[in-house]
């Protein structure tokens, strides 16, 4: 009997992971069709073009990596820039390098050698290092000391997270690195940058050559949908997918306040946190710095963390034993279907995007190569 699919695969979101997917199975002889809720392409890296400066819609994108294979696939498509990533975090009004580094210690205790700051952490952590920690703020006490937990985490970690940190478990902060040198690179990656002309460059290079149709609900057209192909790549929530069966999977989701000003430069720098309980955003993003733009104007994105609702976007998972047990129930389900789930929301896994994109070049491989 003739295969009557059109498509060789339905791919239900045009994020990272369903535009590498795509790529790659046209590269390899293979017909899809890509759906996307949306009305644009790209996910959460789709930029907007406002006063000539690509705005991050959904917050700030900055790729690094240490895969040069990954970097050098990314360049395939469009030049990436040399941006480096050094925010700056704003407390009562003073400015601090991040990460914490020599220049951070110099601007809260006036150290100027690596064994100056050395010995301030020692006086400040001691006393909470006699203890195991029971919380996220004891684990942070215990590696930074009250200074930097005080006016450069506990604030901006509780608005994140919208709970006290004495509320979240310790697990959450395995780390905290500190810098003994004066670099504000926020990065210890070997490739850093921003698509030159943006994100969408990136997205129109994977997709060149693909069917896409957006402003279409998977879920309202399912039965149909699912008829057009051989097999269907789904990257959105995987609860929803199986219609919220072992309850609905918590995130942490972002509102973002767009402004364009009338001015050539409104803060110096593409993000700056504010670590202040009372401000209730979390940074301040300006894009043009992230091209280096000289436009007129410029744009500024605040960001406002909150409970991801069914209306608001999911941004960031929230990994902990209530809804792992919930996504490995889904997971085993998903087990059982010819649907190839991957990403982000698929996966209930925080992603960076050279890591999105690694596995959707795995997955890839192992279907169109290794099976070959």
């Amino acid at each position: 009997m003739k295969n009557s699919h059109k498509y060789d695969y339905l791919i239900v979101g045009a994020g990272l992971y369903g535009a590498v997917f795509a790529h790659e199975a046209t590269k390899h002889g293979k017909k899809c069709l890509v759906i996307d809720k949306r009305n644009h392409l790209g996910g959460n890296t789709y930029c907007e073009e406002i006063e000539g400066v690509n705005v991050h819609k959904y917050g700030a994108h900055i790729f690094h990596t240490n895969d040069k294979p990954i970097w050098d696939y990314v360049n395939s498509f469009v030049p990436f820039n040399r941006y480096t990533n050094s925010p700056l975090a704003n407390f009562q009004g003073k400015l601090y390098n991040l990460p914490f580094n020599m220049n951070t210690f110099y601007q809260l205790w006036g150290t100027k050698t690596p064994d100056e700051a050395k010995t301030v952490l020692e006086e400040q952590t001691s006393k909470y290092r006699k203890i195991k920690p029971s919380n996220l703020e004891e684990q942070a006490l215990s590696l930074v000391g009250e200074d930097i937990y005080t006016k450069l985490i506990k604030g901006y970690t509780e608005k994140q997270w919208g709970r006290k940190a004495t509320e979240l478990p310790a697990f959450i902060i395995k780390r905290l690195p500190l810098r003994f040198t004066f670099d504000n690179n926020y990065f210890n990656d070997a490739y850093q940058g921003i698509p030159s002309g943006g994100y969408n460059k990136l997205t129109e290079g994977l997709l060149k050559n693909v069917e896409c149709r957006t402003n279409v609900d998977f879920f309202k057209e399912k039965g149909c949908l699912t008829e057009l192909a051989r097999q269907v790549v789904f990257t959105g929530k995987i609860d929803e997918y199986f219609d919220y069966c072992h309850g609905k999977l918590e995130y942490r989701g972002l509102d973002f306040e767009h402004q364009v000003l009338n001015l050539s430069n409104y803060q110096g720098n593409a993000v700056v946190n504010y670590t202040e309980a009372k401000i209730p955003f979390t940074r301040i993003i300006e894009h043009k710095h992230f091209e280096f733009g000289n436009q007129k104007a410029t744009v500024i994105t605040k960001e406002y963390p909150l409970e991801a609702s069914s209306d608001k976007e999911p941004y960031y998972p929230i990994n902990d034993i209530k809804n792992t047990k919930i996504f490995k129930a889904y997971q085993e389900m998903a087990k059982k279907e010819t649907t190839i789930f991957g990403g982000r929301l698929a996966e209930y896994k925080y992603y960076d995007m050279h890591q999105v994109i690694g596995a959707a070049l795995s997955k890839t491989r192992k279907l169109f190569i290794e099976k070959s």
